[in-house]
């Protein structure tokens, strides 16, 4: 069970998800479902800090389903043809 940015959403905003798994819509790829990951900032000198590494979102135009939608996809997934855009 995934819960992040759950303050910022609301219930009604998310119908797409149940209550268990909340996603910060702008985060994370529609297509593949990448979102950000966390890990450590390692200094020459081991000192370690928190860090994200967030995935290349774009907002496209595509189409989904024979209509045209606003996605938000990584550039990996419009690279791979897995989306078809709408121009």
């Amino acid at each position: 069970m995934r819960k992040t940015c759950a303050e910022k959403i609301s219930v009604l905003q998310c119908a797409c998800f149940s209550r268990e798994e909340v996603i910060c819509m702008s985060a994370y790829c529609e297509v593949c479902q990448k979102g950000a990951m966390s890990g450590m900032n390692v200094s020459h000198s081991h000192l370690k800090t928190k860090r994200k590494w967030k995935p290349n979102i774009q907002r496209v135009r595509a189409i989904v389903d024979g209509e045209i939608k606003r996605v938000n996809v990584c550039t990996r997934c419009l690279r791979s043809g897995k989306i078809q855009r709408a121009i």
